[in-house]
């Protein structure tokens, strides 16, 4: 397979931080790659060196002349009020039908592509921009973070197309699931080196894991090889008779060699301290209306969220979610109806833009201190500080001198610190890494407080959804499904909008057609098995009732046996009283018996024996 593209020794620092050191791979047509790495491995770095937009310090880039390379831009090329079709024709050089066509691939059509960027929420803005990048005909693609700031639509759509993608290319992403479904290769960049290995995200990690436990194995058998070799030297070489054996084992030594293993990154465990575990009312809306003065986002709010639920809200970009969210905080006033939070809850609040209100002069360590919740102990800031990038000296760091990412994590590790019941969290997983990411969910999971979260990452909401919150159309509603339904909901959307279920289905008449009949007789199946097991709950149902008639029949009796029997004992006693109630009893067990034969005609029929 022909290489498109080769680099070749590539050092970068910035300063005294070697980030790339020899980075050396080789990139094939059609290969589909993900590169991963920690957070300041030098991922973004790498990109932006093969696309032209940094310089490497050394080394060499070469790149085939059939290379057609395109990437997609971080800043936004367009203008707020172009029209998206304007723009798309202006930036690419292509005509108005080749533009639209492409554009139609994510769902940007009529009037969208006709409206002004200004109009369009970020998903959709975002589209314009995978759009212009892909309408070249590009055959390789650098992609740093598409998934960023994407919507799960959107991001569907994107995998969908790179999925069909006849071409290769490179993609920087923390959304594990995204790389496991749309690369075949994946690029580790750690310790300033490269390795490209054969295999999505998964079997990556599967083949590093059994690397290590290879090379661990054979260092081991080494060490206890020279240990045996340098006890027979040690004994034999002062004997004139074994001299030369004792240095020819010597030899031996020398040539035995261990594998490298490289330095071991730090594994990361996030701790979030714990609240007393509650039941009851986490919050309460009743008919609320959000939005802002000029603009009704959603209305007709009703739910209820108990204490311990985790609930992602999920919905397509500009339709509303982060509006909800900071409406329950009260960070935006809501037009109407009300919401309520339980008794003594405090609530925390994470979102993107929160860091602006850090104070730049105060230290990464001084910051988290202050927001640590009581009985939190210095270790354990600086362990969670360290979960969040912020290592050794770093803690010392001027918060001014922060960029934005980091900046991000340290509001959010302030956050977990910080011992509130409820935790609101807007796209926590940006700027953090797999591991990160994960060790966050599983964080989160094990919290016995409450926690709304909005997140694109499959992975992430997977790991700790307990309920979903849909934004919709101007309704925020529970879900009825699980979150795999609901991303197959968003699938199966996806291959319609785009063509994908007509070609299916052209493609393959007789197999539908076949496929028609199996469902049919399933649904058959399913009908008969649902109809059997209706009447046996409802069996069941009338047998429970049945039996209590009959414990019923047998009290009844039970009294009207006792009163005949006084009677006899006493029969020239009369007992107005007595009598009356002897009557009631006959007439309680003639009615019970007539509902109890009622209930076994019922039954007759479900059995079929009438």
């Amino acid at each position: 397979m022909s290489s498109m593209l080769q680099i070749r020794g590539i050092q970068k620092s910035y300063g005294a931080r070697m980030i790339l050191d020899d980075a050396t791979a080789a990139f094939s047509r059609g290969q589909k790659i993900g590169v991963i790495g920690r957070n300041g491995a030098g991922k973004s770095t790498l990109l932006r060196i093969i696309t032209g937009q940094e310089e490497a310090d050394a080394g060499v880039i070469t790149r085939s002349s059939e290379l057609r390379l395109s990437y997609l831009e971080q800043h936004d090329p367009y203008k707020l009020e172009e029209t998206v079709q304007d723009f798309l024709e202006r930036y690419t050089g292509e005509e108005g039908w080749r533009c639209a066509e492409m554009a139609g691939r994510f769902q940007i059509k009529e009037d969208k592509l006709y409206a002004t960027l200004g109009e369009l929420a970020g998903g959709f803005r975002t589209r314009v921009k995978l759009t212009a990048m892909l309408i070249k005909n590009p055959n390789f693609l650098v992609l740093d973070e598409p998934t960023n700031y994407l919507d799960l639509s959107t991001l569907i759509l994107l995998e969908n197309f790179l999925l069909d993608f006849q071409g290769g290319f490179l993609v920087v992403s923390h959304d594990r699931e995204f790389l496991k479904r749309t690369c075949d290769h994946t690029l580790e960049v750690e310790n300033g080196r490269l390795a490209l290995y054969p295999g999505d995200i998964e079997q990556y990690f599967e083949f590093k894991a059994e690397s290590e436990r290879h090379k661990a194995a054979h260092n081991k058998a080494v060490e206890k090889k020279r240990e045996q070799l340098q006890e027979f030297v040690d004994r034999f070489r002062a004997r004139a008779s074994t001299a030369s054996r004792a240095q020819s084992k010597l030899k031996q030594m020398q040539k035995l060699t261990t594998i490298e293993i490289g330095t071991e990154l730090p594994s990361v465990r996030i701790r979030i301290p714990q609240v007393e575990r509650k039941g009851g009312i986490a919050v309460l809306t009743k008919d609320l209306e959000v939005g802002y003065p000029d603009k009704k986002v959603a209305a007709g709010i009703n739910l209820e969220i108990e204490r311990g639920e985790r609930i992602a809200i999920l919905g397509d970009n500009g339709q509303g979610k982060t509006t909800f969210m900071r409406t329950l905080v009260n960070d935006l006033p809501a037009r109407s109806g009300s919401w309520q939070w339980g008794a003594g809850l405090q609530i925390a609040y994470y979102a993107q833009h929160v860091f602006t209100g850090l104070d730049a002069r105060e230290e990464v360590i001084d910051c988290l201190t202050r927001q640590a919740a009581r009985g939190v102990t210095t270790q354990d800031i600086l362990n969670m500080a360290g979960c969040f990038l912020f290592q050794g000296t770093d803690v010392r760091k001027k918060v001014g001198v922060l960029s934005g990412g980091e900046r991000a994590r340290l509001v959010l590790a302030g956050l977990l610190l910080s011992g509130f019941h409820v935790l609101l969290l807007d796209e926590p997983t940006n700027h953090l890494d797999f591991e990160t990411v994960e060790s966050l969910a599983h964080a989160l999971k094990e919290f016995a407080g409450t926690v709304f979260f909005i997140s694109h990452d499959r992975t992430f909401v997977n790991l700790i959804a307990t309920s979903i919150i849909d934004v919709k159309n101007g309704r925020i509603t529970r879900y009825p499904g699980s979150y795999e339904e609901y991303v197959d909901f968003l699938e199966r959307q996806a291959r319609e909008s785009t063509g994908h279920a007509d070609m299916d289905a052209a493609e393959n008449v007789p197999a539908q057609s076949a496929k028609k009949e199996q469902d049919a007789e399933k649904k058959e199946a399913e009908a008969a098995a649902a109809k059997a097991a209706s009447a046996k709950t409802e069996a069941a149902k009338l047998k429970k009732q049945m039996d209590k008639l009959e414990g019923r029949i047998k009290h009844y009796n039970n009294e009207k046996d006792k009163l005949v029997k006084e009677m006899e004992q006493n029969p020239l006693h009369y007992s107005k009283e007595r009598n009356q109630k002897l009557k009631a009893v006959v007439i309680q067990i003639e009615d019970t018996e007539k509902a109890w034969f009622k209930l076994q005609t019922e039954m007759d029929k479900l059995s079929g024996k009438s």
